[in-house]
């Protein structure tokens, strides 16, 4: 039995770029909705909008937690190791409630560990992670302006990681993760991965001789393994967080598996649309557009 291949030619390209276009154009509309009403594009958690994290090991249940804490703004309990809770609750702004729900905490869990994020840090905290998915994508696409030299290829891998992170902040929002900094070491791991895709697939079509079905053909052959071998990989550590209770690395593995499989889709049908209308236009450009299907029409 062969190789699965990717026959580039059994499609209209202008088909494989509808989907990606139209799942970026909502998450744009989403995202943005979400930046007038809330501010931010994704709703930010602890890290970046400051609040109390309690930590406690008791054989008690999170119902039980969510009773005892009925008096308090607790927002969220997760699980953690070894019994363990991890507790979320707003801001107290009054040091006297605060110290009350401190003396509250030990009571009953002496052994409890309580970390207070101010607002202001967390505001410290979420322009700097701005600033550097900024300089993630400044500097990405300057690095692939210069390596290609050419305005369409360059376009196309900088666009695809735009879509990739949009997306998946999108779909990362409507699920219930909330913007933090493992969520956001995430995304930047996400600029990498799509970058890296995609360039692959670009040097292959413009750096190597051939034909150009082949050269796609191969490109998606080795950039498939690439791919799924990592969501292979990042599926397992997914898993293990069930196990352990790590709720950072859940946070990180679930933001990649998410982003993986729309890499896949923004790399062999966005940016391999576009690529395929491009070369098309080359070599016939009354007709470049208007190719698809395995003859070539549609």
């Amino acid at each position: 039995m062969g190789k699965f291949t990717y026959d580039i030619n059994r499609y209209d390209p202008r088909h494989m770029v509808a989907l990606p276009l139209a799942l970026f154009i909502v998450s744009v509309i989403f995202l943005g909705f979400n930046t007038v009403t809330t501010g931010l594009p994704v709703e930010a958690g602890i890290d970046f909008s400051g609040g109390i994290a309690v930590t406690v090991f008791t054989d008690d249940s999170a119902a039980d937690l969510e009773q005892y804490f009925k008096d308090y703004p607790l927002k969220s309990v997760g699980e953690s190791i070894n019994n363990g809770y991890y507790l979320v609750f707003d801001n107290i702004p009054d040091e006297n409630r605060f110290q009350e729900m401190t003396k509250h905490v030990y009571a009953k869990y002496p052994d409890a560990g309580i970390d207070l994020i101010g607002e202001t840090f967390g505001k410290t905290l979420q322009t700097q992670a701005f600033w550097a998915v900024l300089m993630a994508f400044i500097l990405m696409a300057v690095v692939v302006f210069v390596a290609f030299r050419n305005f369409i290829a360059s376009l196309t891998i900088v666009a695809a990681g735009v879509f990739d992170i949009s997306i998946t902040a999108t779909i990362m929002d409507v699920i219930g993760f909330t913007l933090s900094l493992g969520t956001t070491a995430a995304l930047l791991m996400l600029i990498g991965y799509s970058v890296d895709s995609n360039i692959l697939l670009t040097t292959r079509l413009f750096k190597r001789q051939g034909k150009i079905d082949e050269k796609f053909a191969n490109a998606f052959h080795t950039g498939f393994i690439m791919t799924t071998t990592t969501l292979v990989a990042v599926a397992v550590m997914f898993v293990v967080t069930f196990v352990g209770q790590i709720v950072i690395i859940r946070d990180i593995s679930a933001v990649l598996l998410i982003g993986l499989v729309i890499d896949l889709m923004t790399t062999w049908m966005f940016n391999a649309g576009i690529l395929k209308m491009y070369f098309a236009k080359k070599e016939n450009p009354r007709q470049g557009g208007k190719q698809g299907g395995k003859n070539g029409r549609r």
